[in-house]
């Protein structure tokens, strides 16, 4: 363990903020176009449930990638893989802003989807390789504060070029972000110690290779749980989240502006987690964190979708970020740990559930939109990922039992 430590301690103190920039970019991606879809929907002549097609592309080719990125990851070095994808992230980023029509956006959303896939799920296997166990919560969550901004950020962002009529303008600024960070993480991977560019040739086809990496985490029963989870999760939370900013503007007329910058408060509930992380892993432990993680959500979406006022969503927002990050750090931490020796896999694997749970859900709660409104599908969401919550929280105490004995 002393050895691990030390190797931690190697590392270039820039590496990791080099990564969290990347995930911030990639947030943005992610997010922007959440309070864009009533513009979208007005500009392209299409409905509101379609408009978030553009949301379900990018998380349908996100999850899938996932499969291909994983094992890439650990036969080229993952870093070196983040900062390639970094790249192909801004040539993604400008096809979204050119695109001159509803059709060819939803195909540039696909390739963003599809490139942005080696963004957060490589850095966290990388951060799983270098980082002993037991310091790598803290690490994680430090890390997570550059996508928490991205998410919050792209709201934002997305809201204020909204009202401003330019929906097209944020991929071009994703774009430059993505650029700086790829030659900043390509440069820093040359001074990598060994240890940290450790690849994994394995024998064989590569189609063969990645069914067999998968295959082989998949046989572990703790991962199926963690990835069965983590899907849940994604389709409960942001098939509820994509609509809030929709919601906001449609029952209490806010401007797409002001319904981001509410939403924006999600990502700063997250923030607390990630500066208090070490204080609350020690006071609550994992099956605390999924639990009150759990409640807070559900106690948060249910206020911001039965509200009677719109600032209701001031509180709920942020508490509602605050407690995602309590629970899917939780996972997250789980996932680094499930299969050490084919980390990238793993992780990989758990991005992929996570993003294509985040695609079934926005595409149901789309759905459920068009026949009942914003509310119900906010509220739905609420319900479920309570569910998930106290499942996976019993299912973690039935885990730490028997490893005590």
């Amino acid at each position: 363990m002393h050895t691990e430590s030390a190797s931690a301690q190697s590392i270039p103190v820039t590496a990791v903020p080099l990564l969290s920039l990347a995930a911030f970019a990639s947030g943005i991606s992610l997010r922007v176009t959440d309070p864009l879809l009533p513009h979208l929907a007005g500009e392209f002549g299409v409905s509101l449930g379609a408009a978030s097609y553009v949301i379900t592309f990018f998380a349908v080719a996100y999850g899938l990638s996932q499969l291909f990125f994983g094992p890439v990851g650990d036969r080229y070095g993952k870093y070196f893989v983040v900062g390639c994808g970094s790249a192909a992230c801004a040539l993604t980023a400008v096809l979204c802003g050119l695109a001159p029509g509803f059709p060819l956006l939803l195909a540039a959303r696909l390739l963003a989807g599809a490139t942005a896939a080696a963004i957060i799920p490589l850095s966290m296997a990388w951060i799983g390789d270098v980082v002993p166990y037991h310091e790598r919560q803290p690490v994680l969550a430090r890390f997570l504060i550059g996508q928490i901004l991205g998410l919050s950020t792209g709201v934002l962002g997305g809201g204020i070029a909204a009202d401003h009529r330019n929906w097209r303008l944020p991929f071009f600024v994703i774009a430059a972000i993505f650029l700086a960070v790829s030659v900043g993480l390509l440069r820093l991977n040359r001074r990598l110690p060994a240890h940290a560019r450790v690849t994994h040739k394995a024998e064989g086809s590569p189609a063969a290779r990645v069914v067999s990496e998968f295959r082989q985490v998949l046989a572990r029963p703790w991962a199926r749980v963690v990835l069965v989870t983590v899907f849940l999760e994604g389709g409960f939370l942001y098939g509820a989240f994509a609509f809030i900013a929709s919601h906001l503007h449609h029952v209490f007329g806010l401007a797409l502006s002001a319904a981001g910058a509410l939403v924006m408060l999600f990502g700063f509930g997250g923030l607390l987690f990630a500066v208090s992380s070490r204080l609350l892993v020690n006071r609550l432990g994992e099956t605390g964190l999924s639990l009150w993680g759990g409640i807070l959500i559900a106690l948060s979406l249910l206020a911001i979708g039965l509200a009677p006022v719109w600032w209701w969503a001031v509180p709920g927002c942020f508490c509602c970020g605050l407690g995602f990050y309590m629970l899917h750090n939780t996972l997250q931490i789980n996932a680094t740990q499930m299969a050490p020796e084919r980390r990238g896999a793993a992780v990989s694997a758990f991005a992929s559930c996570f993003f294509l749970g985040q695609s079934t859900g926005v595409a149901c709660a789309g759905w459920l939109v068009m026949r009942s409104g914003t509310a119900a599908a906010i509220s739905s969401g609420a319900v479920g990922v309570l569910a998930v919550a106290l499942n996976f929280r019993h299912r973690l105490r039935l885990k730490i039992q028997t490893q005590a004995h």
